[in-house]
């Protein structure tokens, strides 16, 4: 028997956005009149999910002539134990190949991108077809290596995370973050959105997004697109509005040109969701109003149609 039998390969899966649908209403049929009654496209969550299990279930066929396979979801990464041996296979997105990085020791992980017409894949440097050869390669220890740099947070009482891309140190929601920080001896008060560590890896994730959107909005105020002098607040009569996008990320299906401008009466701003949980529109802070904001509903961000009327 071939001696790549005894060792074990742990795939690690994720659910698509339609399992995320189903599970939360019960049926793709109930899910797709969701979609579709809103007047959203219900095909791409069904193609999404077609391609993701084809390959996942060719991968499973695959790596089990090599080895005993197991296959995990990605929610239960923090309480599996894996073998010191143990090769992992993550089939996802790069965020999944990260996330799986984080709950490991000296496994070895294998980033598989099961749709390359969809994800960037950085993280992914291969298809599914590609694993009869790579596998081999890897129990021969013939496949070249790249040491990944972590980060670690640990508090005074002794708790510890561990980042494979960057951490956030913030508030959870949107409000302003209040701390001290200090480097190198120098220490400042500050009031923000949150600090964002990133390691080398993260350099061309979260990190990336941050320095896009500020280059962006730099180059509008360089070219005084929107400014005569340099940054002005606005009168609170004001008829139009701006609008910024926060740390826009670069990939093969999303842009970052957008990021920065002026809504006025006859030019609103419209959003389509993709989110399929968790997505809210709320204001002014108060976060209990909201309007929910998921997938197949659509925003158009305009002025309103009356006015405020302070005493002053």
């Amino acid at each position: 028997m071939d001696e790549t039998v005894r060792n074990k390969i742990v795939i690690i899966k994720r659910s698509t956005r339609l399992e995320e649908l189903v599970n939360r209403f019960n049926s793709v049929m109930q899910a797709r009149f969701y979609i579709e009654h809103l007047g959203a496209d219900f095909s791409d969550y069904q193609k999404e999910n077609d391609t993701y299990k084809s390959e996942l279930e060719s991968a499973i066929e695959i790596l089990g002539s090599f080895a005993n396979v197991q296959v995990i979801d990605r929610s239960f990464l923090p309480n599996y134990i894996f073998g010191k041996d143990d090769l992992v296979v993550s089939i996802g997105q790069d965020g999944m190949v990260a996330n799986t990085l984080k709950y490991l020791t000296s496994q070895k992980v294998i980033g598989v991108n099961p749709d390359p017409a969809r994800w960037d894949g950085v993280l992914l440097p291969f298809c599914v077809k590609d694993l009869p050869k790579i596998i081999p390669e890897v129990f021969r220890n013939s496949r070249p290596i790249k040491e990944v740099t972590m980060a670690k947070a640990e508090l005074n009482d002794g708790q510890s995370l561990y980042a494979v891309n960057d951490l956030f140190i913030g508030q959870k929601t949107h409000v302003s973050a209040r701390y001290i920080i200090e480097l190198n001896k120098l220490q400042e008060q500050h009031s923000s959105s949150g600090i964002i560590v990133s390691t080398g890896l993260g350099s061309t994730a979260w990190m990336k997004s941050v320095v896009t959107g500020a280059l962006q909005i730099a180059g509008s105020l360089n070219q005084n697109l929107y400014f005569s002098n340099g940054y002005d607040p606005l009168p609170w009569n004001a008829n139009f509005l701006y609008y910024s996008v926060r740390e826009p990320f670069l990939t093969r299906t999303t842009q970052a040109n957008l990021v920065f401008g002026k809504v006025t009466e006859n030019s609103p701003l419209k959003i389509t969701s993709l989110m399929p949980e968790n997505g809210v529109i709320f204001s002014d802070g108060i976060e209990n109003d909201f309007l929910s904001f998921t997938s197949g509903f659509q925003a158009t961000i305009s002025i309103a149609d009356k006015k405020g009327y302070l005493v002053s």
